[in-house]
């Protein structure tokens, strides 16, 4: 009697061993696979609009080979890279157009937005074709709506980026300060200088209060832009290009490479 007990006693082992071995594989096999891919999303300052080296298949989107996050994604070699950023976006074409590639896969987002919802090309127009009072009263507005409306937009973007990518680190990436003040620049006069840099402040802090509302990280390109400013020796943004309007006031390839890409390293 003994022996039948040991036997049975074994074999129950036996079977609960094989169940937790068979569990464990099932519970491994179950697991997702890593979240390592890059999804560049965003304006024209993650496009790349300014730095030349189009991909023609972004047609008016103008994606760089020189941008930011296509060099990052050529240094780092994620297992997926989709760069939808275009030119021209404000929050509702990323919510409409850009969120697509977005899935438990991914690892990394970039995003730059909000400076085209604010307005930034009026007031850039309004400032260099017009007097100091017209210029000064463009930015109160455009302030105006930074602080009543786009609080809420970038809500709705950055709330479906966590609903889409929940695994993802997303980086929110600012505005460079545009000129370097106190120095003699021929071009928009000192006034005008001073307040736009005070309202790409502005906005750079509503967006990156809201980006940490939702645990994003906020790369901060003022300090890398620092010394590479407009009216100084050696500036990485485009001034006014009557032949190409729509490079104006956007990074060249150095300010890409070396304003925007040492901050997304930084903060990825």
């Amino acid at each position: 009697m003994r022996r039948f007990r040991l036997v049975g006693f074994l074999s129950s082992l036996l079977l609960a061993a094989g169940a937790a071995l068979t569990g464990a594989a099932t519970a491994q096999a179950a697991q997702p696979a890593a979240a390592d891919g890059y999804v560049a999303l965003g304006d024209s300052y993650s496009s790349g609009v300014g730095s030349g080296s189009y991909i023609s298949s972004s047609g008016d989107c103008k994606r760089s080979t020189k941008s930011h996050p296509y060099l990052y994604a050529a240094a780092h070699s994620p297992s997926t890279f989709d760069f939808t950023a275009c030119s021209g976006a404000r929050t509702g074409d990323v919510l409409s157009g850009q969120l697509g590639p977005l899935s438990t896969g991914t690892g990394l987002v970039s995003i730059s937005i909000g400076g085209n919802d604010a307005g930034f090309g009026d007031t850039m127009t309004t400032c260099v074709l017009q007097s100091d009072s017209s210029c000064l009263s463009r930015i109160a507005t455009a302030e105006a709506y930074v602080d009543s409306t786009l609080p809420g937009k970038l809500d709705g973007v950055y709330s479906a980026i966590s609903d889409k990518a929940p695994n993802a680190h997303v980086v929110v990436i600012g505005y460079p300060r545009f000129y370097k003040l106190g120095t003699t620049c021929i071009g928009l006069s000192e006034t005008k200088r001073t307040a736009i840099n005070k309202a790409s402040d502005h906005l750079n802090t509503v967006i990156a209060q809201r980006a940490a509302a939702h645990g994003f990280t906020f790369g901060d390109v003022r300090t890398t832009f620092t010394g590479h400013e407009l009216c100084s020796g050696s500036p990485w943004l485009h001034s006014v290009n009557w032949l190409n309007i729509g490079e104006s006031y956007h990074p060249t390839a150095a300010g890409q490479s070396g304003g925007y890409l040492p901050v997304l390293n930084g903060a990825a």
